[in-house]
């Protein structure tokens, strides 16, 4: 089995180690393949980031489909393109705040998210509404700690997310979603430094995605996740037209 996991930035070292994180979860005989696009933005914190990030996303699933993978991961916490990745891929495709909803929702009564920067939290809130939460959220905090410096190991990046995480359990929360990628590397030790369970949406999904292909199950294509119809697309997208990209390697394919 082939899992691919697609970080949605283009910053090299975050990549490996998302992939790292991914394939220390993986079962045996499971191979994970970290990749991210050619183009788009270093870090993802912005809603103009956000819809940046989806062409090279997609150039990616189109990659893996071409490549014959079995599952994808988006792992970026906004779970930025995951429909569209959805009605192109032929097999699942999981997002790291979905899979790390569910499974700190099977871990205690209630859960708060810490994540990065506090303008980030307004998309935490709307995936919990979207994927059905929202009630079970005891709060979602950020750590004002840029994605990029979480890789720094002489920031004081991880004391910060462990302090806002030790918060949340004092709030009443039974256990704790890290809400970026980038927080993937360092969730066990801010585990133990807490004393609760902290989950990390990049392992929790890779380990989704897995499941769902040894039980033979993938996205349903009768209705809204359809492949998307064929249309003309012009200028910098042209290549992601369907049919054409089957043969440069990116977009949807045919």
């Amino acid at each position: 089995m082939r899992i691919r996991v697609v970080n949605p930035n283009t910053t090299a070292s975050m990549t490996a180690a998302i992939g790292t994180a991914a394939a220390a979860v993986a079962g045996p005989g499971t191979i994970v393949e970290a990749v991210h696009p050619t183009m788009g933005p270093a870090s993802i914190e912005s809603h103009y980031e956000e819809a940046l990030a989806v062409p090279g996303l997609l150039e990616q699933i189109a990659i893996g489909e071409r490549d014959g993978v079995d599952a994808f991961v988006v792992a970026c916490f906004g779970d930025p393109g995951l429909d569209a990745a959805r009605e192109v891929a032929s097999g699942p495709v999981i997002g790291i705040a979905e899979a790390g909803f569910h499974a700190a929702a099977m871990l205690g009564r209630r859960f708060g998210v810490v994540t990065t920067l506090a303008r980030t939290t307004g998309r935490a809130h709307e995936l919990t509404e979207r994927y059905g939460f929202a009630s079970l959220v005891t709060e979602i905090r950020a750590c004002e700690v840029p994605v990029l410096r979480l890789e720094d190991p002489a920031s004081d990046a991880r004391a910060l997310v462990i302090e806002e995480c030790r918060r949340v359990v004092d709030g009443g929360a039974d256990a704790v979603v890290l809400g970026c990628a980038g927080m993937a590397a360092f969730c066990a030790e801010v585990s133990r430094a807490i004393g609760a369970p902290v989950v990390d949406g990049v392992a929790a999904a890779t380990v989704l995605a897995e499941s769902l292909v040894r039980l033979g199950l993938t996205t349903g294509r009768t209705g809204e996740y359809a492949l998307p119809p064929a249309k003309p697309m012009v200028g910098l997208l042209a290549g992601f037209e369907r049919g054409h990209a089957a043969e440069v390697g990116v977009g949807a394919g045919a």
